[in-house]
């Protein structure tokens, strides 16, 4: 798409949008916490949330939406994130941030994030996750 200068334009304006809302956001973040049930390779992520995953999907399906640049959900409902200091009760590490990553990574793909969005979001949940880790920093 073209504007009249001839100067490119997106015809999408958010990640939020490009991934298809907030249906598809939700989709995503269910598939995330499923296989983190399911799947073998995640026991150390799996274990750091405890018995219930319930209070879990619900904030990262409404921190998703802000951070993709939709509807604010968790900063009506919490205010600020503060990521790094409500993470700091958990043991964070290496192997906890690639398994994350990893997770993500696979629900993204199964949920048919679109390629290019996919690998825009791996960069910034890298440099999130990383961020994150409270041990062997």
């Amino acid at each position: 798409m073209h504007t009249d200068d001839d100067t490119p334009t997106d015809p999408i304006n958010t990640p939020f949008e490009w991934i298809g809302g907030e249906a598809r956001v939700k989709a995503l973040t269910e598939r995330f916490y499923d296989l983190m049930d399911l799947e073998p390779g995640y026991t150390a992520l799996r274990a750091a949330h405890g018995p219930n995953l319930d209070n879990a999907r619900q904030r990262l399906f409404w921190f998703l939406c802000g951070w993709l640049g939709g509807p604010q959900h968790y900063t009506e409902q919490f205010g600020h994130p503060r990521l790094r200091m409500r993470h700091m009760p958990f043991t964070i590490g290496i192997q906890e941030r690639d398994q994350w990553l990893a997770c993500m990574d696979q629900a993204m793909g199964e949920t048919d994030v679109p390629a290019d969005l996919r690998e825009r979001l791996k960069n910034s949940f890298f440099q999130t996750a990383d961020w994150m880790r409270n041990q062997g920093v």
